[in-house]
């Protein structure tokens, strides 16, 4: 299993980020993966940079390959410029980029007014997007009239030498499905050994990548508490996530949500065996790349932790 770090758009702004990818490079990781948010979770979190302005500023500064964790193609932003926005970071990143999909949140996309679909529909959006991204990058004119998309005489000139890779985000059994059919590869929040199994009984291709929150502190209770406020939403069950409107839904949400109950599913302080023992499921769940998301301002005390408590422990396991 390769690792990388993950970029939190909800919690940090594009300087911090960037700062954020050029630390992970120098603890040796060669690899992010980046949300791409409207609006933060929870108030607390407070954040919400747009994502390909610090993509450009990565690849400018860096040499890690980026992967958006995830974008929504559907709604809020046309699939062609999402084509458009993709195929000009691999060129900035020479092909280190990778598109993460995903069928969205109510929170990001009902901001231009437009109903926000059942899913059976975001499931049809998402594979008709994607077929207008493909067709784009083939660098030809395209003239697409679909079933939820309309483009005319729309062609992409800065393409990359190869297109990027496109990676599908699921959940449940239709997701994953999906997921096999038309991406490249699959992403996870949980270590879900089944769901791994699905997309690859189904044909699914490509990568498998997660992410894992941590909150690396000098206490355990003191990364509880840090964690409890400012992702406390992740204990949050069935189809909230992608219902909820506005941060304040999901504060309100949230609130019976202990920071005991957030301690139980986030490894927190300066335990190494904690880290390794959530790792570790990921693993054995046939992840192929691991994210780790540093919860709260410690970032550069948790990439030393990692290069030098984690990393030898996990470079002996291989």
């Amino acid at each position: 299993m390769e690792f990388g770090f993950m970029l939190s758009s909800e919690e940090h702004g594009p300087r911090e980020l960037l700062h954020q990818a050029q630390l992970a490079e120098q603890s040796g990781l060669d690899r992010v993966f980046i949300s791409d948010h409207f609006h933060p979770w929870l108030e607390e979190q407070g954040e919400s940079p747009f994502v390909w302005s610090v993509i450009g500023g990565i690849a400018a500064t860096t040499k890690l390959a980026v992967t958006t964790g995830v974008t929504c193609p559907t709604t809020r932003i046309h699939p062609a410029i999402i084509a458009q926005a993709a195929a000009t970071s691999q060129v900035l990143l020479d092909g280190r980029f990778r598109l993460g999909v995903g069928t969205g949140e109510k929170l990001n996309e009902h901001i231009t007014g437009t109903p926000w679909p059942p899913v059976s529909v975001r499931f049809e959006m998402l594979e008709e997007a994607l077929e207008v991204i493909r067709e784009l990058w083939e660098g030809k004119i395209v003239t697409h009239h679909g079933a939820h998309y309309t483009i005319h005489n729309a062609r992409i000139y800065s393409l990359p030498a190869r297109p990027p890779e496109i990676l599908m985000s699921g959940f449940g059994p239709r997701s994953t499905a999906l997921a096999a059919r038309i991406a490249d590869g699959f992403v996870t929040t949980k270590p879900d050994g089944d769901a791994v199994k699905r997309f690859r009984d189904a044909g699914g291709r490509g990568a498998v990548i997660a992410a894992l929150k941590v909150c690396f502190a000098p206490t355990r209770e003191a990364g509880q508490d840090m964690a409890h406020r400012l992702w406390r939403n992740e204990e949050l069950p069935g189809q909230l996530a992608q219902e909820l409107p506005m941060p304040e839904h999901f504060t309100q949400a949230s609130e019976l949500v202990t920071p005991e109950a957030v301690g139980r599913s986030i490894p927190c302080g300066p335990d190494p065996a904690a880290y390794l023992e959530a790792i570790e499921k990921y693993r054995a769940a046939g992840v192929d790349e691991l994210y780790i998301n540093q919860i709260g301002p410690a970032q550069a005390e948790f990439l030393t932790f990692f290069e030098r408590e984690l990393q030898p422990q996990l470079t002996a396991a291989v």
